[in-house]
Protein backbone atom coordinates (compact mmCIF):
# COMPACT_ATOMS: atom_id res chain seq x y z
CA UNK A 1 0.00 0.00 0.00
CA UNK A 2 0.96 3.06 -1.04
CA UNK A 3 1.02 5.46 2.31
CA UNK A 4 1.87 9.27 3.15
CA UNK A 5 3.23 10.29 6.75
CA UNK A 6 3.83 13.95 7.09
CA UNK A 7 5.86 15.16 10.07
CA UNK A 8 8.01 18.03 11.95
CA UNK A 9 6.40 21.91 11.73
CA UNK A 10 4.95 24.17 9.14
CA UNK A 11 6.08 27.85 9.29
CA UNK A 12 4.40 30.91 8.37
CA UNK A 13 6.58 33.39 7.77
CA UNK A 14 6.79 37.29 9.25
CA UNK A 15 9.28 38.96 6.37
CA UNK A 16 11.83 37.16 4.77
CA UNK A 17 14.24 35.82 7.86
CA UNK A 18 11.50 35.51 10.62
CA UNK A 19 8.94 33.18 11.16
CA UNK A 20 5.57 31.98 13.33
CA UNK A 21 6.41 28.20 13.54
CA UNK A 22 5.26 24.93 16.40
CA UNK A 23 7.96 23.17 18.08
CA UNK A 24 8.48 19.83 16.59
CA UNK A 25 11.29 17.39 15.62
CA UNK A 26 9.47 15.45 13.48
CA UNK A 27 10.38 11.96 15.19
CA UNK A 28 7.33 10.54 15.59
CA UNK A 29 6.48 10.77 11.74
CA UNK A 30 10.34 9.69 11.34
CA UNK A 31 9.72 6.47 13.18
CA UNK A 32 6.62 5.37 12.08
CA UNK A 33 7.24 6.12 8.48
CA UNK A 34 10.46 3.52 9.30
CA UNK A 35 7.62 1.19 10.48
CA UNK A 36 5.51 1.36 7.83
CA UNK A 37 8.16 0.43 5.35
CA UNK A 38 9.39 -2.55 7.15
CA UNK A 39 5.13 -3.14 7.25
CA UNK A 40 5.68 -3.72 3.37
CA UNK A 41 3.91 -0.28 2.32
CA UNK A 42 5.63 2.29 -0.17
CA UNK A 43 6.10 5.60 2.11
CA UNK A 44 6.13 9.11 1.09
CA UNK A 45 7.70 11.02 4.32
CA UNK A 46 6.48 14.66 4.26
CA UNK A 47 8.79 16.33 6.01
CA UNK A 48 8.87 20.03 7.42
CA UNK A 49 11.99 21.88 7.01
CA UNK A 50 12.39 23.10 10.44
CA UNK A 51 12.61 19.28 11.81
CA UNK A 52 15.58 18.85 13.94
CA UNK A 53 15.44 14.58 13.87
CA UNK A 54 17.07 12.66 11.48
CA UNK A 55 15.34 11.61 7.39
CA UNK A 56 14.17 7.85 7.94
CA UNK A 57 16.77 5.61 7.71
CA UNK A 58 14.20 3.03 5.56
CA UNK A 59 13.75 3.13 1.89
CA UNK A 60 11.10 6.24 2.11
CA UNK A 61 10.50 9.22 -0.28
CA UNK A 62 11.23 12.23 1.55
CA UNK A 63 9.33 15.61 0.38
CA UNK A 64 10.15 18.91 2.40
CA UNK A 65 6.91 21.30 3.06
CA UNK A 66 7.46 24.69 4.46
CA UNK A 67 4.07 26.53 4.78
CA UNK A 68 0.46 24.61 5.59
CA UNK A 69 -0.23 25.85 1.49
CA UNK A 70 3.66 23.69 0.65
CA UNK A 71 1.70 21.21 2.27
CA UNK A 72 -1.37 20.80 0.77
CA UNK A 73 0.20 21.13 -2.96
CA UNK A 74 1.92 18.31 -1.93
CA UNK A 75 -0.98 16.34 -0.96
CA UNK A 76 -2.71 17.47 -3.97
CA UNK A 77 0.43 16.61 -5.94
CA UNK A 78 0.07 13.12 -4.95
CA UNK A 79 -3.33 13.03 -5.06
CA UNK A 80 -3.01 13.27 -8.29
CA UNK A 81 0.04 10.76 -9.25
CA UNK A 82 -0.76 7.87 -6.68
CA UNK A 83 -2.91 5.71 -5.33
CA UNK A 84 -2.89 6.74 -1.85
CA UNK A 85 -4.37 4.25 0.65
CA UNK A 86 -3.77 5.65 3.77
CA UNK A 87 -2.42 9.20 5.61
CA UNK A 88 -1.11 9.81 8.64
CA UNK A 89 -1.30 13.49 9.62
CA UNK A 90 1.62 13.93 12.32
CA UNK A 91 3.07 17.20 11.28
CA UNK A 92 2.77 20.28 13.50
CA UNK A 93 0.71 22.99 11.58
CA UNK A 94 0.61 26.46 12.10
CA UNK A 95 -2.69 27.42 12.92
CA UNK A 96 -2.54 31.41 12.27
CA UNK A 97 -0.59 33.26 9.65
CA UNK A 98 1.01 36.98 9.53
CA UNK A 99 -1.68 39.19 8.08
CA UNK A 100 0.16 42.63 8.62
CA UNK A 101 2.92 43.54 10.65
CA UNK A 102 2.43 47.66 12.05
CA UNK A 103 4.48 49.92 13.47
CA UNK A 104 3.47 52.03 16.91
CA UNK A 105 2.57 54.78 14.24
CA UNK A 106 -0.09 52.01 12.61
CA UNK A 107 1.54 51.68 9.57
CA UNK A 108 2.81 48.68 7.55
CA UNK A 109 5.95 47.10 7.45
CA UNK A 110 6.83 45.60 4.54
CA UNK A 111 10.43 45.24 4.09
CA UNK A 112 11.97 42.27 3.58
CA UNK A 113 13.96 42.30 6.85
CA UNK A 114 12.10 44.42 9.27
CA UNK A 115 14.75 46.34 10.88
CA UNK A 116 15.08 45.90 14.76
CA UNK A 117 15.16 49.71 14.99
CA UNK A 118 11.44 49.93 14.02
CA UNK A 119 10.62 50.07 18.03
CA UNK A 120 7.63 47.68 19.01
CA UNK A 121 5.37 46.06 16.41
CA UNK A 122 2.51 44.66 16.33
CA UNK A 123 1.54 41.25 14.05
CA UNK A 124 -1.89 40.67 13.28
CA UNK A 125 -2.37 37.22 12.58
CA UNK A 126 -5.33 35.31 10.55
CA UNK A 127 -6.11 31.97 10.38
CA UNK A 128 -3.57 29.91 8.43
CA UNK A 129 -5.12 26.99 5.86
CA UNK A 130 -6.31 24.00 7.26
CA UNK A 131 -5.02 21.39 5.57
CA UNK A 132 -6.66 18.11 7.17
CA UNK A 133 -10.10 18.93 6.36
CA UNK A 134 -9.02 18.95 2.68
CA UNK A 135 -7.52 15.11 2.90
CA UNK A 136 -10.97 13.39 2.20
CA UNK A 137 -11.80 15.05 -0.60
CA UNK A 138 -8.23 14.10 -2.23
CA UNK A 139 -7.94 10.67 -0.69
CA UNK A 140 -11.92 9.53 -0.84
CA UNK A 141 -10.90 6.09 -0.14
CA UNK A 142 -8.22 6.06 2.40
CA UNK A 143 -7.55 5.27 6.19
CA UNK A 144 -7.07 8.55 7.44
CA UNK A 145 -5.33 9.53 11.00
CA UNK A 146 -5.20 12.95 12.41
CA UNK A 147 -3.38 14.12 15.57
CA UNK A 148 -4.52 16.20 18.39
CA UNK A 149 -2.14 17.46 20.59
CA UNK A 150 -3.51 19.45 23.74
CA UNK A 151 -2.04 21.07 27.02
CA UNK A 152 -4.88 22.45 28.82
CA UNK A 153 -8.61 20.92 29.62
CA UNK A 154 -8.89 17.42 30.75
CA UNK A 155 -8.87 14.47 29.15
CA UNK A 156 -12.72 14.17 28.71
CA UNK A 157 -11.99 17.69 27.15
CA UNK A 158 -9.28 16.38 24.55
CA UNK A 159 -11.22 13.50 23.73
CA UNK A 160 -14.53 15.47 23.12
CA UNK A 161 -12.13 17.17 20.47
CA UNK A 162 -10.30 14.11 18.80
CA UNK A 163 -14.35 13.36 18.45
CA UNK A 164 -15.43 16.68 16.69
CA UNK A 165 -11.93 16.31 14.40
CA UNK A 166 -13.35 12.84 13.12
CA UNK A 167 -17.06 14.39 12.43
CA UNK A 168 -15.78 17.65 10.90
CA UNK A 169 -12.35 16.29 9.09
CA UNK A 170 -14.05 12.97 7.90
CA UNK A 171 -10.75 11.31 9.69
CA UNK A 172 -11.00 6.86 10.55
CA UNK A 173 -9.35 7.92 13.84
CA UNK A 174 -7.33 10.69 15.76
CA UNK A 175 -4.44 10.40 17.72
CA UNK A 176 -4.64 12.29 20.86
CA UNK A 177 -1.48 12.91 23.37
CA UNK A 178 -0.56 16.25 25.83
CA UNK A 179 -0.91 16.87 29.36
CA UNK A 180 -4.39 17.47 29.21
CA UNK A 181 -4.45 13.86 27.96
CA UNK A 182 -1.81 12.45 30.52
CA UNK A 183 0.70 9.86 29.61
CA UNK A 184 1.44 7.96 26.37
CA UNK A 185 -1.13 8.69 23.59
CA UNK A 186 -4.29 7.10 22.62
CA UNK A 187 -5.72 6.31 19.55
CA UNK A 188 -9.86 7.72 19.51
CA UNK A 189 -11.65 5.64 16.93
CA UNK A 190 -15.63 4.71 16.39
CA UNK A 191 -16.47 6.59 19.53
CA UNK A 192 -13.45 5.90 21.95
CA UNK A 193 -10.47 6.03 22.81
CA UNK A 194 -9.57 2.13 21.74
CA UNK A 195 -6.20 2.00 22.57
CA UNK A 196 -3.60 3.63 24.54
CA UNK A 197 0.35 3.66 24.10
CA UNK A 198 3.06 4.29 26.49
CA UNK A 199 5.67 6.28 23.79
CA UNK A 200 5.76 6.91 20.49
CA UNK A 201 7.81 3.69 19.74
CA UNK A 202 4.95 1.98 21.29
CA UNK A 203 2.54 3.75 18.41
CA UNK A 204 4.57 3.58 15.69
CA UNK A 205 5.26 0.10 15.95
CA UNK A 206 1.48 -0.62 16.56
CA UNK A 207 -0.15 1.40 14.01
CA UNK A 208 1.13 -0.64 11.28
CA UNK A 209 -0.84 -3.58 12.17
CA UNK A 210 -3.69 -1.50 13.16
CA UNK A 211 -3.48 -0.32 9.56
CA UNK A 212 -3.65 -3.80 8.27
CA UNK A 213 -6.90 -4.17 10.44
CA UNK A 214 -8.45 -1.48 8.62
CA UNK A 215 -7.75 -2.83 5.24
CA UNK A 216 -8.88 -5.86 6.41
CA UNK A 217 -12.07 -4.70 7.49
CA UNK A 218 -12.70 -2.72 4.15
CA UNK A 219 -11.89 -5.80 2.35
CA UNK A 220 -14.90 -7.39 3.72
CA UNK A 221 -17.23 -4.59 3.03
Amino acid sequence: MKVIVTCGPSYEPIDEVRRLTNFSSGELGVMLSESLTKAGHEVFCLKGSGATYRDPQSPCVVRRFDTNDDLLGLFRELAKAQSIGAVFQVAALCDYKVCRVMDEQGNSCDSPKIASRSGALSIELEPATKVLPQLRGLFPGAVLVGWKYELAGTREDVVARAERQVREAGVTACVVNGKAFGQGFGLYEQGKVSSVFGDKSELANALPAWLARQVSVRARV
